[in-house]
């Protein structure tokens, strides 16, 4: 591996925080690398919401089912964010905005924000944990946030000085997720019996919540099982004026 991606391939997420605050300097980095992230049409289609009373964060905590949430770190709402765009459009008729592909243009740039700012924390030796809970309970999030039509809560990120250490989780081969040409049913599936291994391993020695786990079994139960209020995405999008043709 090329020393200069060595930060990028030992990403790993950290869930336990010193109580080290982030200084203001820092903070305006982040949300800057965030800015300058790659962006469809230059709409800059986001807004980011960094979450300072506690009240909220322990009731988002709830919402999201994990503690952590509430405990050490800068926690940050990435919001898609096409309220901009209905208000300074100054027209009757923004209907366009509520469409699959206003909302998809609107979630890539968000995801993106994320992942830069995930990666700018790291190299500054910060640990981050994604949030992709905060969608337990839509409605409620969007009420705590008061959140405007036209936009929606994508992710949630904790940035803070890591309080433990963690490995990377080991990926799939290359040979079921990188296909040339045209999607390889075959290879997607290929290597799961040496991957299902590996991931045992993985999850039986790791120093905290080791359990017996194969990645069949993730992808199982991602299929087949889901917390209830996640059911009421779809409306809440509704809600939101997306996705509504």
């Amino acid at each position: 591996m090329d020393k200069r991606l060595t930060t990028q391939a030992n990403h790993r997420s950290v869930r336990r925080f010193t109580n080290q605050p982030i200084t203001e300097a820092i903070r305006s980095e982040l949300v800057t690398i965030a800015q300058h992230t790659a962006t469809s049409h230059f709409l800059q289609s986001f807004s980011i919401i960094r979450i300072d009373n506690q009240t909220l964060r322990q009731q988002i905590a709830d919402i999201s089912h994990q503690s952590y949430v509430n405990g050490n770190g800068d926690l940050y709402i990435f919001v898609l964010d096409q309220f901009r765009a209905a208000t300074l459009a100054n027209a009757a008729d923004v209907h366009e905005l509520g469409s699959a592909d206003k909302f998809m243009q609107g979630v890539s740039d968000t995801i993106l924000a994320v992942q830069n700012m995930v990666n700018a924390a790291e190299n500054l030796g910060l640990g981050t944990v994604i949030l992709g809970s905060i969608l337990n309970d839509p409605h409620s999030l969007i009420q705590l946030l008061k959140l405007p039509k036209y936009t929606f809560p994508v992710l949630g990120v904790i940035v803070g000085y890591p309080d433990q250490a963690t490995a990377p989780k080991p990926r799939m081969p290359q040979s079921m997720m990188h296909f040339t040409d045209a999607y390889s049913t075959e290879s997607a599936v290929a290597e799961i019996d040496d991957y299902d291994r590996i991931i045992h391993d993985y999850y039986a020695n790791r120093q905290t919540n080791a359990r017996s786990e194969s990645f069949t079994n993730l992808l199982t139960k991602s299929a087949t099982t889901s917390p209830a209020k996640r059911r009421e995405i779809l409306a809440a999008i509704h809600q939101q004026g997306f996705l509504l043709e």
